[in-house]
């Protein structure tokens, strides 16, 4: 390695002003070359120093190839990675989107039953059969002042008006569907106490029919009505608001009436047009006709104790509380 050296230092020139080496040996420069090419050929110590660079050369050469391929094959690596990645996020994302998408699709179609529900709850009750129930409820009083100033004869024709009034909107609600509501399940029987109501009262003031049947025919007509308003702020869902309790249109229950409140109801108009009759056909204190007011009052009351038993029956809560 010194020959190497010592060459090296001999083929480069010094710097400005510094004394070369043959100076500093006291030998000319020529010769001194010379000889230590003769030394060197000799020797063979440049050509190993050489093939030494050269190893190390190669070996640096291989170290940088390494490193490039350590290097190429980590930034193939993340790429690999980062790909992954990106098509996880992309997978990731479709199913946020599918998600939202079906999200979306359930509020949307919960949204629909409920306008359906809400359109369901609220119904038309300007109808024919509602009308002519109406007409009968604001009837009831007029018929029971002309029965108490004594005009028997126009009391019975308004009676069989009011009669025929309530056989036409059963036939109407019947016969077309359209008509029928559940409003009117409510409105019928409630104009049918209010001229029981206002009849039997009137007979009773006239003494056309007893006061112990006046009573209990008076007696469940409150009851049924008390319970209808009961039932009504039962079924009714939140919120309960005054304005939404006396909506007509917001049905909550459908009252089923029985086949002994049906019989009843005829009984009741037999005894009433019998009795309103017997002044002007004669037959007052008959003793059929006092039959007739026993039965009344026996269905009556039977009538009552079949809503209290059979209530859940009677009442149809449509819609339950939330």
């Amino acid at each position: 390695m010194l020959p190497a050296i010592i060459f090296r230092q001999v083929q480069r020139p010094l710097h400005h002003g510094a004394a070369t080496l043959e100076h500093v040996l006291g030998v000319g420069g020529s010769s001194f070359v010379n000889c230590l090419n003769r030394y060197a050929a000799a020797t063979g110590f440049i050509r190993i120093s050489f093939l030494d660079i050269k190893r190390r050369r190669n070996y640096e050469l291989a170290r940088l190839r390494l490193y490039a391929d350590e290097k190429k094959q980590s930034l193939h690596l993340r790429t690999l990675q980062g790909r992954h990645l990106l098509q996880g996020v992309i997978e990731r994302k479709n199913f946020l989107v599918d998600d939202i998408r079906e999200a979306k699709h359930k509020v949307q179609e919960r949204v629909r039953e409920k306008i359906d529900e809400i359109r369901e709850e609220r119904e038309n009750i300007m109808t024919i059969p509602n009308m002519l129930t109406i007409s009968r409820a604001f009837l009831s009083p007029y018929i029971g002042y002309v029965i108490v100033q004594g005009d028997f004869t126009l009391g019975m024709s308004l009676l069989a008006f009011a009669g025929f009034t309530d056989l036409l909107d059963g036939q109407i609600a019947r016969r077309w569907p359209s008509q029928a509501s559940k409003f009117g399940s409510f409105l019928d029987p409630m104009a049918d106490k209010l001229l029981m109501g206002s009849l039997v009262i009137s007979l009773c003031y006239t003494d056309l029919l007893p006061m112990w049947l006046t009573g209990i025919v008076v007696f469940r007509d409150v009851f049924l009505l008390g319970a209808g308003f009961v039932i009504r702020y039962i079924s009714l869902p939140p919120p309960k608001t005054f304005s939404r309790y006396f909506d007509a249109t917001h049905v909550t229950a459908q009252l089923e009436p029985t086949l002994l409140s049906k019989i009843n109801t005829g009984v009741q108009l037999a005894t009433i047009g019998l009795s309103l009759g017997a002044p002007i056909w004669n037959y007052l204190d008959h003793p059929a006709l006092h039959g007739l007011w026993y039965l009344t009052g026996l269905t009556t009351a039977a009538t009552a104790l079949s809503y209290v038993l059979n209530r859940h029956n009677t009442f149809k809560i449509i819609q339950k509380k939330t």
